[in-house]
This record gives C-alpha cells, structure tokens and sequence, in this order.
C-alpha cells in the first residue's frame, strides 16, 4: 500500500499549491519576502514602513493577531457548491477583531483540512481568502492544506485562519476614553455573517426555499462584511473611542465588550468601572431597520410552518411582540449591525456621513450610560 491508497493524493496536493500561488501572488506586495510553497512566509516590517510612509512612523509598533475559523456555514457551501464565498469569511472574522483596538493587517495565513482533496475546490476557498486579504490590504502570506482520509468526510473541508497586524501602542484603543453620554453607531452587516449556522440549519432545512427571488441558501451565504478599510479611513478624520465586532453571542455578548479595558488599573475597581461607571450600552429599538433574513430566521426559531414572504412578515411581527424571542435573536445574531463604534456626541453624524460615502450604512443605534448593574452590560430602551 502506499501514501495515495491509504487516502493521501500528493500530486492533487501539489496541484493544488499550485493554483494557490496565483492567488497568493496577487494579494503580495513588495514586503513579501518569498512565495507560496517555502517553509515559511516571510513580511518585511522595513519594506512596509517604507511603502506606507506615515502610517508606520510610530514610536513603539505592537503587533495585534486573531483568529478564527468559518464554522458550520461551511456546510450550506458544500450543500450548494458554492465555494468562492466563504474564504472571505474566513478573512473578515479573524481582521473585523484585531481592526476593534485599531490594527492595520499585514498578513494572513489559512488551515485548509479536508478529507479528500478536490484541488479545483480547494483553490475556490483560497481564491476567496486572497480576495479578503486584497480587500483588506492584506498580504496572503502562506497556510496549510491538510489531507486526512477518514478523518474528515469525503466531500467536507474545515477552513480557518490567523491575521497579524500593527498599531502604535498610544493608539490602541481598549475602550479607556468611552464616557457616559457617547453615542454608538452601527455600521450595517451583509447578512447572517458567519455566526449561529449550526441553529440555522437546524431550522431551515430547506436552503432551495424560495427568499425574495432567490433561493435562501444563497443568501445565508452572502460573505461578512470587511469593515477594515472604512473604519481605518474613519480613524483618519475622528477619535473612535472602542470598537466591537459583532460575532457569536450577538448584541448582548460583544457590545459590552467595548468597555473591557475602560479602567486601565486593577485597583480601581472591576473592569469596565471609571469614576462615572461601569457602563451600560443603552440600545435604542427601531433606529435601524433590521433585514429580512433575521424576520425569516425569527420564524422560524418560533417553529412557524410558513416559509417565503409570509414567513419574513411574521418574523417581524414576533420580533416586536415577542420580547423572550427577541432577545435570543439578538443574543445569538448580528441582526443587521456587523460592527459598532462608540463616539463622542459631536462625532457622530460626521461619522456616519463618512461611512456612507464610503458604501457602509450606519445609525446611531444607541448611548453610553452608567451601568445598571454592578458591571458594564447591554439594555434596549
């Protein structure tokens, strides 16, 4: 027996390598060192300084990484076979994280495991990665394909990845500067993003049903939105006091996240507590229009039999009749608002001027106000 009969095709993965290199090769720039197929990426921090001039002229440069995977979304592309979508995903969770404490990404790198290596599938994932990093500025700077037969199914791949990128310390932002009475502004998401999948298909089965003329499972698999450019754009022209990323556990888990490092000193106080706090996120219902696919999935999660536009009309109606509904939807989803700022009150309407310019929707969807509780947390109003 050898490596190919127990279920490990070396030349499809030398195929596929290949195809990645194209892709690599577009989303590198002069401070890429060497390519695709070395032991290791190579990102020179001088040959970037030089090609972003201002932007790297900091008096102590600290890299910021995160990472993440794409979960079970994954799954309605391989259902559907629609692969070119979900590396953009995979891009946008791991940089939509380290732009919230104001990193500019340099690179990235991706885990590509699967059970049976189609070469043409696996390129689609990684033309999606390449596209994020080139929508984010961002060097594709190597990964890892792994092939484990009976491991993983013939058919299923797991797709994940790390990004690394640089702040001056004095510009980070943790959330110190936020005060009662700022304002929160949500930029729009694109869709479902890349969290809750496991509920999602639970509860809709049936990714052929029919969603405003187009079947649901494509518009489940509508990509998280990158929120890099835009918001290092906004950093530009305005002080952003903290930043979230709204990502699994929805509203209630991740806004109050804004305010995590608010103190700065463990000895005074809990985190989250400043002379006038903590603070509470203070959302305010109806400033922004959440989209029909949240209506659809409220719907559902209700057990409602009705699919298509009757289904989104009375996903709306329990979405304001329904508190004990409502909160779970927003505990588990984005629903509608990828991305929150918070500003001081002259800030806002500049903010949300700009980010519409630049093709990003955004609300005030809320304040900032001392803490009902002992601890900083989130409540609509």
């Amino acid at each position: 027996m050898d490596y190919k009969q127990a279920g490990v095709d070396i030349e499809e993965g030398y195929r596929a390598v290949g195809k990645y290199r194209e892709f690599a090769a577009a989303a590198a720039g002069p401070e890429v060192l060497n390519g695709i197929g070395s032991f290791a990426g190579m990102f020179s921090l001088g040959q970037f300084a030089r090609e972003n001039g201002a932007r790297t002229n900091m008096e102590e440069p600290v890299l910021v990484s995160g990472t993440d995977g794409v979960g079970t979304k994954l799954d309605l592309a391989f259902r559907q076979k629609k692969y070119d979508t979900v590396g953009i995903d995979c891009v946008a969770m791991c940089v939509n994280d380290i732009l919230c404490h104001g990193a500019r990404p340099l690179f990235f790198l991706d885990y590509l495991a699967c059970g049976k290596l189609d070469a043409d599938v696996a390129a689609l994932l990684v033309r999606g990665v390449a596209l994020g990093c080139r929508e984010t500025g961002m060097a594709l700077l190597g990964g890892e394909t792994a092939e484990m037969p009976g491991f993983y199914d013939e058919g299923k791949y797991d797709l994940a990845g790390f990004a690394v990128g640089l702040v001056d310390r004095k510009n980070i932002i943790e959330g110190k500067a936020i005060c009662a009475g700022d304002v929160l502004v949500g930029i729009a998401s694109s869709g479902v993003h890349s969290n809750g999948f496991s509920l999602i298909r639970k509860i809709i089965p049936n990714l052929d049903e029919d969603f405003g003329g187009m079947p649901i499972g494509m518009a489940l698999l509508e990509p998280t939105r990158l929120y890099v450019k835009p918001v290092l754009g906004l950093l530009e022209r305005t002080e952003i006091r903290g930043m979230a990323h709204i990502t699994g556990g929805g509203f209630y888990e991740n806004i109050p996240r804004l305010f995590a490092a608010a103190e700065g000193s463990a000895a005074e106080g809990p985190a989250g507590a400043r002379e006038d706090g903590p603070f509470d996120a203070v959302i305010r219902e109806g400033s922004w229009t959440i989209p029909p696919i949240f209506e659809r999935i409220a719907a559902a999660l209700a057990g409602l039999a009705e699919t298509g536009a009757p289904a989104q009309e009375a996903g709306a109606e329990l979405l304001k009749k329904d508190k004990a509904l409502a909160k779970q939807m927003f505990n588990t989803f984005n629903m509608g608002i990828g991305f929150v700022l918070a500003l001081g009150q002259k800030d806002s309407r500049g903010a949300i001027e700009y980010l519409g310019s630049q093709g990003f929707p955004a609300w005030e969807i809320g304040r900032v106000e001392r803490a009902a509780g002992p601890a900083p947390g989130l409540r609509f109003a």
